[in-house]
């Protein structure tokens, strides 16, 4: 590739075409270069090799022909999985406002509401309780609420980002009414994160003080081509075929969002499964973050296209370029503190993408690097032994020069969160009992409710 004399952009990308047919082409991949399936072939008298050909004609009929990453068969929503106790108290068309019980008899006098992904359904914060970020928020004596994102079909295609937070700015009004406090502390992750920070900025230009302070977890907000894979190809013509596709569906479908996320790492996602369970005949292992991320929910044809934009004109660094809800909003005038969180490997959205915000976002930031990938960042649970993070009070203009200097701590960021929170959470009340408002704001539903279904 050196002697092709490409630029930047066409060099990476013909490596990233390269390493995927090279990993494609490896011989582990093959039953006949497989030496390990063949000698289990023989061992089990073919067995393994009828019990592979089963498992491929499930997945053929049942996984959009790719091969099943997870036994889902060993997980249910509800059970063993998003089991924070809490109730539905407020909903919408377009979310679901989930508050969980205390199981302290004091709480932090300002409540957290958690902004989750639109492209992934909530509760990869809420998995097995070992790994919930919820159970440990909640035994911390922090007042919980989350988001819960309907599910969209093609019938709400037109739902964009002014929809989602006029849906979200409802949520906030619930979660102050309920709680009695006049602000909260706010959290998104992701594209949660995204929407978290232009809801903010959209409250700061109408005159609400109503976010207190914000976390933004594996987010970008200053878009730049080739950060990642993704936008390593992304230029116009394909952003513009990308809208076209996805308005004639009315969605842009989770599997087919999921097939583009296995092929960034098809030797992970794609090629070990085709290994384990076509030519070794087992069964996909029982993990749930695995399950979790084969739970795939749709985008509306408008909110794909608001995103898009994110990529083609990067609004969201320059003040008055996004307007939501006809009112201008500007992110640098935002002048709560906040948290933001990477991931040291994290291939979606890279740390030094992260790590940009911290140039052009309003107050006190507190910048922390996980030495972890984009979900290992997320569900980071203490206890770990070989969990560690990254501090650097400093934010210099490079993220080299901010990690050169930044000093490496053993153990999870969460406990450095819940530190930061407590600060900037108020005194300790007693903890209701009752959850809701009664009169304005009755529970319905037990967690995990049911736009999660």
């Amino acid at each position: 590739l050196q002697d092709l004399d490409l630029d930047a952009i066409d060099e990476r990308q013909a490596r990233f075409v390269v390493d995927v047919l090279t990993d494609s082409l490896a011989p582990t991949n093959g039953l006949l270069t497989n030496p390990a399936a063949l000698k289990k072939a023989r061992a089990t008298r073919g067995g393994s090799l009828v019990q592979g050909v089963r498992h491929a004609l499930s997945d053929l009929r049942h996984n959009n022909a790719m091969p099943s990453q997870v036994d889902k068969s060993q997980f249910e929503v509800g059970d063993n999985l998003a089991c924070t106790a809490g109730r539905v108290v407020f909903r919408n068309e377009i979310l679901e406002l989930i508050q969980y019980q205390p199981t302290t008899a004091k709480v932090q006098q300002r409540p957290v509401m958690v902004v989750p992904p639109q492209i992934n359904k909530f509760y990869v914060l809420d998995l097995t309780p070992e790994k919930s970020m919820y159970k440990f928020l909640v035994d911390q004596g922090t007042q919980l609420f989350t988001v819960s994102w309907k599910n969209p079909t093609a019938q709400n295609s037109d739902w964009g980002m002014d929809d989602y937070i006029s849906a979200l700015t409802e949520a906030v009004t619930a979660v102050t009414v309920i709680t009695g406090q006049p602000d909260l502390n706010l959290m998104g992750a992701c594209s949660g994160g995204i929407t978290a920070s232009i809801l903010s900025a959209y409250l700061d230009a109408t005159g609400s003080t109503a976010v207190h302070s914000l976390t933004l977890l594996v987010c970008v907000l200053s878009q730049s081509r080739g950060d990642s894979d993704i936008t390593l190809f992304a230029n116009e013509a394909g952003i513009e075929q990308a809208r076209r596709t996805s308005r004639k569906k009315g969605i842009l479908d989770g599997a087919e969002l999921a097939r583009v996320f296995n092929w960034m790492r098809p030797n992970d996602l794609i090629w070990n499964y085709v290994v384990n369970n076509y030519l070794m005949g087992n069964k996909p292992p029982a993990f749930d973050i695995l399950y979790w991320n084969n739970d795939t929910t749709n985008l509306p044809a408008q909110l794909h296209s608001d995103f898009l934009d994110q990529i083609l004109s990067n609004p969201l660094v320059k003040a008055g370029e996004l307007s939501i809800l006809g009112q201008p909003v500007d992110l640098a005038s935002v002048g709560c503190d906040k948290y933001l969180l990477a991931g040291t490997t994290d291939h979606i959205t890279p740390w030094h993408a992260c790590y940009r915000s911290t140039q052009f976002l309003g107050g006190d930031i507190r910048f922390v690097l996980s030495n972890s990938g984009h979900i290992q960042a997320l569900v980071n649970p203490p206890g770990n032994p070989r969990a560690n993070y990254f501090v650097n009070e400093e934010l210099p203009a490079s993220h080299e020069a901010w990690l050169d200097g930044a000093q490496q701590c053993a153990g999870s960021w969460w406990d450095d969160w819940a530190g930061w929170l407590q600060q900037r959470s108020g005194r300790k009340v007693n903890a209701r009992k009752a959850l809701g408002r009664k009169g304005s704001y009755e529970p319905m539903e037990a967690a995990p409710g049911t736009y999660v279904f």
